[in-house]
C-alpha cells in the first residue's frame, strides 16, 4: 500500500486511532486526527504526534471532499454513519480500518477470532498454545494492543493471533487470515447493526476472502455459525462440546479428541482444563482447532491446556473472605456471556448487574437469575431494565444501588459462606467507566479492601 505523501484522515482519536496515526506518520504520511470530541486526553502519545506533525480536529468534523483527502481510517467505535466516514463514501474516498490496514503491511501468517462471547480467552489460549509450540507469537487486536503497531516486526516464520470485533470486520476488505475462527453469533451490538442478520453479515468478513487452502473454524453446535460453513471458500474445521462429528474437534466421552479422516486424536480429558464453565470448554475445543489446523503437536496443546489459567475479567477468582468467594467477569458485557458465567458455578450467586444496554433484551438472562441467584444488585443506566425482566421471571431479592462502590459493598453484606459474589453486568461500562477493564479494576480493589 502506497502512504508515502498521500493524506489520510483518521477518524476516532481512541487508542487505536492515535495508533494509526502514529503508523501513518512513520510511513511519510499527512495526517490528521479527528474526533466530535473537543478534548480528548492528550497523553505522551497523541503530544510527540502532534509535535512530530500529526494534525487534530477536535470537537468538529473537517470537511471531507473529494481531492481533500486520499483516504479515510476509521476507529472501530466510530459508528459507520458518521459523517466524514459517509462523505467519504460518497466521494468515492477509500474508507479502511486499523485491522485492513495492519494486514495490508503484514507478513506473518494470521489466525483471527471472532464471535460474540469467549474472543479474548480463546485468542489469549491460542497465543499461548503457539507460543508454547516454540514460534515467535504476536496477541493483539481487539484484545487491546493494535496491531499497526507492532505488525512488521514479525515476518514468515512468525505468528500473529488476532481478536477482531464485528466492528473491525465493517470495514475489511482485502483482510484474509490463514485460519478464520467463529466462536459464536448471539444477540449484541443491535444498537449498532440493527438486526441479526447485519450482525451476522459483520461476522463472516472474517473468511470472505480466504481461499481453499485457508481454514473457517466453527462452531457446530451453534445454529447461525454452523449455517456459515456454507458461505467460505475456506476449508471447513467444525468443533462441538455436544455432537458426535464425523471430522472436526469434539468431546468423546470424557476426552477432548481431533476426528480426522477416520482417526481420532486423544488430547486431554475435559475434567483436565484449567479454566472453568463449560462456554471455557468450546473456547477450548475452538483454539485445538486452530492450532491444529497449523500442525501444533497434541502435547503441546495438552500441556496448554493444563496450564492456561484464563484472562483477567472473566471469571478471574479475586479473593475469597469468610468462605465467600469473589469473581470478576467485567468482560460479561452482553446476556449470553453472563448466562454463560452464571452457568459456571453451583453455588448460591450474589450477582451485580447493570450498566449500558447495548440494545439486548434481558428475559433469558432473568429466568436463569431467578434458578441461580440468592440476591440481585442492579446499578447504572440500565438497573430498571435488569430488574423488571427479574421481577417478571420471580426474582424478589434485588436492590439497586446509587454507584458502583456501593454495589459491592451491598453484594459483601449479602454474601453468606459458600456464596460466590458474582459480578458479570449483561451490560457495557460506558455509562461509569472507559472500558470494562477499569470497571474489573475497580471490583478487583474494593474485594481486596473489605
Amino acid at each position: 500500500m502506497d502512504i508515502k505523501g498521500k493524506r489520510f484522515l483518521v477518524v476516532g482519536a481512541g487508542r487505536s486511532g492515535i495508533a494509526v496515526a502514529g503508523f501513518l506518520l512513520r510511513k511519510g504520511a499527512v495526517v490528521m486526527l479527528t474526533d466530535n470530541r473537543e478534548i480528548v486526553s492528550l497523553d505522551n502519545a497523541l503530544d510527540e504526534l502532534v509535535q512530530a506533525g500529526l494534525q487534530t480536529a477536535l470537537g468538529i468534523y473537517p470537511d471531507v471532499r473529494e481531492g481533500v483527502f486520499d483516504a479515510v481510517v476509521v476507529s472501530p467505535g466510530v459508528p459507520p454513519d458518521v459523517p466524514p466516514v459517509a462523505v467519504a463514501r460518497q466521494c468515492g474516498i477509500p474508507v479502511l480500518g486499523e485491522l485492513e490496514l495492519a494486514y495490508r503491511f503484514a507478513s506473518a501468517p494470521m489466525v483471527a477470532i471472532t464471535g460474540t462471547n469467549g474472543k479474548t480467552t480463546t485468542t489469549t489460549l491460542v497465543g499461548e498454545i503457539f507460543r508454547a509450540a516454540g514460534l515467535r507469537t504476536m496477541v493483539g487486536g481487539n484484545i487491546g494492543l493494535p496491531l499497526v503497531d507492532v505488525v512488521e516486526e514479525y515476518g514468515p516464520s512468525d505468528m500473529i493471533v488476532a481478536e477482531v470485533s464485528s466492528f473491525q470486520l465493517e470495514t475489511a476488505d482485502r483482510f484474509r487470515p490463514r485460519v478464520a475462527v467463529i466462536l459464536n453469533i448471539t444477540p449484541d451490538h443491535m444498537d449498532r447493526h440493527g438486526t441479526m442478520e447485519n450482525y451476522t453479515a459483520a461476522k463472516a468478513r472474517i473468511f470472505a476472502r480466504q481461499e481453499p487452502d485457508d481454514f473457517t473454524v466453527l462452531n457446530y453446535d451453534d445454529p447461525r455459525t454452523r449455517a456459515l460453513a456454507d458461505s467460505t471458500c475456506g476449508k471447513v474445521i467444525f468443533f462441538s462440546r455436544k455432537h458426535n462429528l464425523e471430522e472436526g474437534v469434539l468431546v468423546r466421552g470424557d476426552m477432548i479428541t481431533v476426528r480426522q479422516m477416520g482417526v481420532d486424536t486423544d488430547i486431554i480429558s475435559a475434567r483436565e482444563v484449567a479454566i472453568p464453565g463449560l462456554h471455557n470448554l468450546e473456547n477450548s475445543l475452538a483454539a485445538v482447532a486452530a492450532a491444529c489446523a497449523l500442525g501444533v503437536a497434541p502435547e503441546v496443546l495438552a500441556r496448554t491446556l493444563r496450564s492456561f489459567p484464563g484472562v483477567e475479567h472473566r471469571l478471574e477468582a479475586v479473593a475469597q473472605k469468610n468462605g465467600v468467594l469473589y469473581i470478576n467477569d467485567s468482560k460479561g458485557t452482553n446476556p449470553d456471556a453472563s448466562i454463560k458465567a452464571l452457568e459456571a458455578y453451583a453455588q448460591p450467586i450474589v450477582l451485580l448487574a447493570g450498566g449500558r444496554n447495548k440494545g439486548n433484551d434481558f428475559t433469558e438472562y432473568a429466568r436463569l437469575i431467578k434458578q441461580k441467584v440468592r440476591a440481585l444488585v442492579v446499578l447504572g443506566e440500565c438497573a430498571g431494565e435488569i430488574e423488571q425482566a427479574a421481577r417478571a421471571a420471580g426474582c424478589n431479592n434485588i436492590l439497586r444501588a446509587p454507584n458502583f462502590r456501593e454495589a459491592v459493598i451491598m453484594a459483601h453484606n449479602l454474601a453468606q459462606p459458600g456464596d460466590v459474589v458474582l459480578l458479570s453486568p449483561a451490560c457495557a461500562s460506558w455509562d461509569m467507566f472507559n472500558n470494562y477493564e477499569e470497571r474489573g479494576d475497580l471490583f478487583r480493589e474494593i474485594v481486596n479492601s473489605l
